[in-house]
């Protein structure tokens, strides 16, 4: 049971995990979990953890569409930042207290602002890293939002 699982379930909403066998040998992750799931991509959401302003201790996180990538200049007008960047990936790590390929937005050691893409608010349930690579949790993106305290943002291109 990873602490996304437990956010998920102490805030008592609806969700599934769904999980496959992740091959070491893949790097793409998000696109590796959708092949996997059968799920169309757009639907799959990967969790970057991104630096603000050049300050590498500065972070915050974007869930966006892994169908998409993540446009720095929106993200950093939605949190409010003059410039963002992709966070290094040791720190990132040691932020949220997850993996590469397992970063989930929920349940990490510090808590992060975070933005979501506005497409994922078209689907009745998105699926996000559920905090370990070959599993994802699959939830609404008004429940996701509400347990990130998450704007919402046109950050993905």
């Amino acid at each position: 049971m990873t602490p996304a699982i437990k956010h998920a379930e102490r805030e008592e909403i609806e969700f599934k995990i769904h999980q496959y066998d992740h091959d070491p040998a893949v790097q793409a992750y998000g696109e590796e979990a959708a092949e996997a799931m059968g799920t169309d991509a757009s639907r799959v959401f990967k969790t970057l953890v991104i630096a603000l302003n050049g300050e590498s201790k500065n972070l915050a996180v974007a869930v966006v569409p892994v169908s998409g990538q993540l446009n720095l200049k929106a993200a950093a007008s939605t949190l409010g930042a003059k410039k963002t960047a992709m966070a290094d990936t040791r720190i990132a790590q040691n932020t949220t207290g997850y993996i590469l390929g397992g970063i989930s937005p929920l349940g990490q050691k510090k808590r992060l602002p975070t933005i979501i893409d506005e497409s994922a608010f078209e689907f009745d349930s998105i699926f996000v890293s559920a905090g370990k690579r070959g599993l994802e949790i699959e939830l609404s993106a008004g429940d996701l939002q509400r347990l990130c305290q998450a704007k919402k943002s046109a950050c993905s291109g």
